[in-house]
């Protein structure tokens, strides 16, 4: 990922629960909030309760293609914390990219040019 770097400060996804904006869909939960920096940090969560740790994982790599897929669309100098939901695990990749396209598009964070 080019304009991003992995999220790992605790206190930095409190502070995005509490005081980020968040979109819901039926693959993921997307939070942001403003950094100040020039690059994104991006975060993935992934709970107990999707199965053990081989099903977290798979998650895990799936959002993480999907960020990366659309990285360059997004806006720079965000916290973004991605909460995986069940469907992740799954369902179709194609629909998950246009569900986190349109969460991304909630919040604001698509690029002038690439929200046409």
């Amino acid at each position: 990922m080019d304009f991003t770097v992995p999220l790992k400060q605790n206190h930095i996804f409190r502070r995005l629960y509490a005081k980020g904006e968040s979109a819901v869909g039926s693959f993921v939960v997307v939070y942001a909030r403003r950094n100040g920096t020039d690059e994104n940090r991006l975060g993935i969560t992934t709970g107990v309760k999707l199965g053990h740790a081989v099903v977290r994982n798979r998650a895990r790599r799936r959002i993480r293609e999907t960020y990366r897929l659309y990285e360059k669309r997004l806006k720079r100098g965000y916290d973004i914390v991605i909460v995986a939901r069940s469907a992740a695990i799954d369902g179709d990749f194609a629909a998950m990219g246009k569900s986190f396209l349109h969460q991304c598009r909630k919040l604001h964070l698509l690029r002038e040019e690439a929200s046409e």
